[in-house]
């Protein structure tokens, strides 16, 4: 396990290679309520091709959580710091959800630092303040685990959910350990965060993945993606909201695809 202390919080981070320091890097971003092994199944296909890096977002997983709330900004600065702290001047990118918002907040603010950028299962608006104001109120009433159901129907088609239980089960134990305060930052976040504008300044090749039945956010939402950036294009998948995983061969095959010279 290996930690970058930051002024008001620490990030635990991991890093996945099959190759030496010529390597270009791979830097994966999480969604909300998840920790940095939702990337599991990326790691055999992609870590023979790139450094891989990963890390826990602030109040998740090992990852401390300072009080809330947080801004998007706050989130960016943070991969800022971890790529300053490993001394990694540039890298791909590949975020999923509050991970994509991430990454697009990256790409308008420091677009120099990133080579090619994922954005998976996202928007540049998602949801509206009033329902992440909702959110926030029902965990704060009820923790996390009131939310396991709902979130589980929004996240994996029943079908996957069925075959892959072990997989489910992995994914929420860790969602239900989460830090409500890091959870409610989170929500925060994208309550706040909004775009839909300043998207059009993102020079980098961009490939946007959508599940296909995903209802948080659809596959229109990773299309506006892709025709707003300057250099954009769309892919999707079958699956729901956490596609990576329920589609992961041919998320891996997109990314490589994408991704290698």
């Amino acid at each position: 396990m290996a930690y970058l202390d930051l002024p008001s919080h620490r990030l635990h981070y991991r890093i996945d290679s099959a190759q030496g320091a010529s390597a270009p890097w791979l830097l994966f971003c999480n969604s909300l309520g998840t920790d940095l092994s939702m990337w599991d199944a990326q790691i055999g296909e992609l870590s023979p091709h790139f450094r891989v890096l990963r890390y826990d977002r602030r109040g998740h997983g090992r990852s401390t959580a300072p009080p809330p709330p947080y801004t998007l900004a706050d989130l960016g600065h943070d991969v800022i710091a971890l790529l300053d702290a490993l001394k990694i001047e540039r890298t791909h990118f590949c975020g999923l959800s509050i991970g994509g918002l991430t990454g697009q907040w990256l790409g308008i603010h420091a677009g120099k630092r990133l080579d090619k950028i994922v954005l998976s299962a996202t928007a540049a608006r998602i949801g509206t303040p009033e329902g992440w104001a909702t959110r926030i109120e029902d965990v704060r009433a009820n923790g996390l685990a009131a939310l396991t159901a709902a979130t589980a129907e929004r996240w994996f088609s029943p079908q996957f959910a069925v075959s892959h239980r072990e997989a489910i089960d992995r994914i929420f134990g860790s969602f239900v350990t989460t830090s409500t305060e890091g959870y409610i930052g989170g929500c925060a976040a994208l309550a706040d965060a909004d775009l839909r504008e300043a998207i059009a300044k993102i020079a980098n090749p961009v490939l946007t993945i959508s599940g296909d039945a995903d209802p948080v956010c659809p596959p229109s939402d990773l299309e506006k993606i892709a025709a707003s950036v300057q250099r954009g294009r769309h892919l999707t998948l079958p699956g729901r909201h956490i596609v990576n995983i329920e589609s992961a061969k041919a998320f891996n095959a997109a990314l490589l695809e994408f991704l290698r010279p």
